[in-house]
């Protein structure tokens, strides 16, 4: 079974930014190991993607901090990551915390082929949950996990209740 690593949100904004975080900044060494330990062309990854008008936005009106507006810094890959990724890294810029083209690529990937994906990155009880569990609603025969040590959430508390409901929704390691 071939497998694959999804990187999600491994951006400045979230690592040492806008909304970074020491948990964050804490895991790049794990996710830089983890990557590692993948073929290139089994790594992708997705970007938390906004406009200028962010804070106009109903998130923005939720968490009106301005981060990884596309084209600036903060949305960049944390330099750390970007060093070790492969040239040939699919990339998904998403518009919210979930990407329903990533889960569709990954079905489709599955249904070519079984694979197993894992997550890792950021926020746990965010965006690596929304999207683990959007790819296991497109494919629910294929394997999902997520590796906990290379995850962080908004708190350590977030973190381990996403895991929790992550373990519920048959995510394998959460």
């Amino acid at each position: 079974m071939r497998k694959m690593l999804v990187v999600v949100d491994m951006q400045k904004d979230f690592v040492d930014g806008a909304l970074g975080t020491a948990e964050a900044l804490a895991i790049v060494p794990a996710v830089v190991e983890k990557i590692k330990n993948y073929s290139e062309d089994c790594i992708w990854a997705t970007r938390d993607t906004h406009q200028s008008d962010y804070l106009s936005t109903q998130e923005g009106k939720q968490l009106p901090v301005e981060h990884c507006i596309a084209g600036t810094a903060g949305w960049q890959i944390y330099p750390d990551i970007s060093n070790v990724l492969p040239k040939c890294v699919r990339i998904f810029d998403k518009p919210s915390f979930g990407s329903v083209e990533l889960a569709r690529a990954l079905a489709e990937e599955n249904a070519h082929e079984p694979i197993e994906v894992e997550f890792v990155g950021l926020c746990t009880d965010i965006c690596v949950i929304s999207n683990a569990l959007i790819a296991k609603a497109f494919a629910p025969e294929m394997t999902v996990r997520v590796d906990p040590t290379c995850c962080a959430g908004t708190t350590p508390e977030g973190h381990m209740a996403a895991l929790t409901a992550m373990r519920s929704c048959q995510v394998l390691g959460a």
